[in-house]
């Protein structure tokens, strides 16, 4: 036996639960998922710090790590090592951590959440999230406090009030999905998995450089056979195609033979695929096809919102079922066509997946209102699977999670439009009437839930 076999023979016994996938998520878990509000399963405390802090920095040996948001890595999710130390006296003004602790950004990198690998002190710029043993696997809770749905909850609960940063009750007040622990140590380590091959494909130009890489990436989507690229951003799409700067109010929804896809739409009320067909689309009163030519666009361009008040901007969607509909970009949008021939609706949901935006993050410019500029985006790489099938096989598979999603969702307000104030009722209904503003939760017992931890287990 060959030492690639060998080595072969071994993944596949290690990683045997993995190649089960998507099954192993819908097939052999218990269905016994449950939403619970998260302050009533862990322990939230925020940082704080001695001040003047530079009275207190220190190069002596009995020094305190002293955790700042640079001391986060750009790749994994642990903690083990700080740049800085504090002196011992500063102690009772700040926060101390330990390893196996999980740490929260509430400021700069909004909601990022980190494991603690050593000792420390963390200041009011994180939170510190405890007690989770016995309810959490400590990876599974870190790549679920780093989802889009948490961030998007974050917001949510925020929205209208003064709060600028994360604080511990907003944090609290989020409903989180908790499967079993030991479901939860297999969406842990299948991440924990993910995170490594992202790793790896940054540091090769092609994700089958290797066959430890080819590999391990087979054992977790069996169905991928090809290499994958990366390529400049520029080398994937054209954005020589314009837009146009019409606001909201030179819209209509009842005249107008020319669609226009307006910025707030793509932020807040269009998916990753726009179905030009069945989404509501604002029209250009008084406005022919003739007055765009060259604005014109076509099945497959990626629309782009350049502008945001948050971490959204980049927000991306892809035009799809256009059957001969006259559609433009609107304002403060950037329309990127594809170079080469692509499967509908793999890069729109590549584009709005953490693996892409997390690119876009540290390019953001602005204080009140984020703006990225053409140039900038450029700077960004995108990878894809050089096969169109196997891009046909991952937008398949993020479409059915929508659709799985959109139902849940549904069942969801139903569930609340029905929900008695009995909270033993016998349906599970659980009424939170001054929480967060649910009027109720229940437990989760359907296949679908399954699909808001699906959402990231590719892009993660």
């Amino acid at each position: 036996m060959s030492a690639i076999t060998a080595k072969a023979s071994r993944k596949m016994k290690k990683y045997a639960v993995l190649t089960r996938e998507p099954r192993c998520f819908l097939g052999s878990f218990d269905f016994s998922w449950e939403q619970r509000k998260f302050s009533e399963l862990v322990q939230i405390e925020r940082g704080g710090s001695p001040r003047p802090i530079d009275d207190f920095i220190t190069d002596a040996p009995n020094g305190l790590n002293w955790v700042k948001i640079g001391d986060a890595p750009t790749q994994g999710n642990y903690i083990t090592k700080t740049a800085e130390k504090i002196r011992p006296e500063g102690l009772s003004k700040t926060r101390e951590v330990h390893p196996g602790d999980l740490i929260l950004s509430n400021s700069m990198s909004f909601g990022k959440p980190y494991i603690m690998g050593i000792d420390g002190c963390i200041h009011d710029g994180w939170l510190l999230i405890r007690n989770t043993y016995g309810v959490f696997d400590l990876t599974f809770l870190c790549h679920l406090l780093g989802t889009p749905q948490m961030l998007g909850q974050y917001r949510s609960l925020a929205a209208g009030s003064t709060v600028n940063n994360l604080n511990k009750e907003l944090v609290g007040n989020t409903v989180v999905t908790i499967p079993s622990i030991t479901e939860q140590r297999v969406l842990g380590d299948y991440l924990e998995q993910l995170d490594h091959l992202i790793t790896l494909h940054q540091r090769q130009p092609f994700l089958h450089s290797t066959p430890e890489i080819s590999l391990t990436l087979q054992l977790i989507h069996p169905f991928y056979t090809s290499s994958w690229e990366q390529r400049k951003f520029d080398e994937v799409f054209d954005c020589t195609v314009p837009n146009n700067t019409l606001s909201r109010a030179e819209l209509s929804y009842d005249e107008g033979t020319v669609l226009n896809v307006h910025y707030g739409d793509v932020l807040i009320k269009y998916g990753s695929v726009l179905d030009v067909q069945k989404d509501e689309i604002p029209r250009i009163p008084h406005r022919c096809r003739e007055d765009f030519n060259g604005a014109l666009l076509q099945d497959g361009d990626v629309i782009i919102a350049d502008t945001a008040e948050d971490e959204t901007t980049g927000k991306a969607c892809e035009i799809g079922n256009l059957q001969g509909s006259a559609i433009v970009s609107g304002l403060h949008t950037m329309v990127c066509r594809p170079r080469y021939r692509m499967a509908l609706g793999y890069l729109g949901y590549y584009l709005n997946s953490n693996a892409y935006h997390h690119q876009l993050l540290p390019l953001m410019q602005g204080i009140k209102v984020l703006s990225l500029s053409r140039s900038n985006i450029q700077k960004t790489r995108v990878s894809y699977p050089a096969a169109v099938k196997e891009q046909q096989l991952i937008a398949k598979y993020f479409s059915q999670l929508d659709h799985l999603i959109t139902l849940h969702q549904r069942k969801g307000k139903a569930a609340v439009n029905g929900c008695s104030n009995d909270a033993n009722n016998s349906k599970g209904v659980y009424c939170k009437a001054r929480d967060f503003g649910y009027k109720c939760y229940k437990k989760v017992k359907s296949q679908q839930i399954r699909c808001l931890i699906a959402v990231f287990i590719f892009f993660v």
